[in-house]
């Protein structure tokens, strides 16, 4: 890619500033190879973009200088970049949604390496289509237990004839995900997403906690909540994570993540195509099997009091 290259997606020319930039300064990732990774996992990735609204993590100067976070949709962003305008405290504001390719490769530009979701669709944005809970260790090295909570909730879940899929952060832990149908709010999935992570805290008090502080967990697996919230996000699948190696937060299949080899920051910019040659999306039927949490409430009911 030239400097200052214009590139043409479908009817749209963007113009590419500085595609030698180093942005994965230990891996000599540029600009110019985020973008096409961008352009390339596109086919993959938009349908979980889809009437989304947006949160990018940009890094200007690489991932080693300080980046940002960016929630409205800056003022000289094209017009032909899609943009839903969501109420805030105090307000509203406008975000973006990536339903093209020509967007992804807008963003990369902007030196955006993490694409973050709602977990909600416009336009009712109030309602939320899937059920998040994060497992993030409380250090590098308890594996084991990121990989023990969520095949203990995964039991869980089936036992409430809940559908349940399983995608790396492309950072420390795991995502447990169940795809609902946008009938309720964002408390009340919260509230059953909650009861679902007590039931797994209960079940091993030593090891799993609803605890927030670090400094109070004492070596425990968080089970994080707090995506299930109005204005909350979780990483995009198959977003770059803005970490040596450029690692990608990837859908998997259940079983992968038995292996003895698993690690969530395993697959990058740089492998997954290798990974997507050979196995279709372990995600591509999440949509036809969402289901009501509601329905699902009085299975619950009986498990919590047993």
């Amino acid at each position: 890619m030239k400097t200052d290259a214009t590139v043409r997606i479908g009817v749209h020319e963007i113009a590419i500033t500085r595609p030698d930039k180093i942005l994965f300064p230990q891996d000599g990732i540029t600009k110019a190879e985020l973008i096409r990774y961008y352009e390339r996992i596109a086919p993959r990735m938009l349908p979980y973009l889809a009437g989304r609204p947006l949160v990018l993590q940009r890094f200007p100067d690489g991932i080693e200088r300080p980046g940002f976070i960016q929630k409205a949709a800056a003022p000289y962003y094209p017009e032909w970049i899609k943009k839903v305008t969501v109420k805030k405290m105090g307000g509203t504001v406008k975000h973006v949604v990536s339903d093209d390719v020509a967007t992804l490769v807008y963003l990369a530009n902007q030196a955006c390496i993490t694409l973050h979701t709602w977990l909600s669709r416009a336009p009712d944005t109030n309602c939320p289509d899937q059920m998040v809970l994060d497992f993030d260790p409380s250090g590098d090295d308890d594996l084991d237990g990121v990989v023990g909570g969520a095949l203990a909730l995964k039991n869980i879940l089936d036992g409430l004839d809940l559908p349940s899929y399983v995608k790396t952060t492309g950072s420390r832990g795991v995502h447990v995900v169940v795809p609902i149908d946008g009938k309720q709010d964002f408390d009340a999935v919260r509230a059953f997403a909650r009861r679902l992570a007590g039931i797994v805290v209960d079940r091993d008090t030593g090891r799993y906690t609803l605890e927030q502080h670090k400094n109070k967990r004492h070596g425990r697996v968080l089970i994080d909540l707090n995506r299930n919230g109005y204005a909350q996000t979780a990483v995009a699948n198959y977003s770059v994570r803005a970490r040596p190696g450029a690692p990608v937060s990837v859908p998997l299949q259940w079983d992968e993540l038995r292996k003895k080899s698993f690690r969530p920051d395993a697959f990058t910019i740089r492998n997954i195509f290798d990974r997507l040659e050979k196995i279709e999306d372990p995600w591509k039927d999440f949509w036809r099997h969402a289901v009501s949490l509601e329905a699902a409430g009085q299975r619950l009911d009986n498990l919590s009091a047993a």
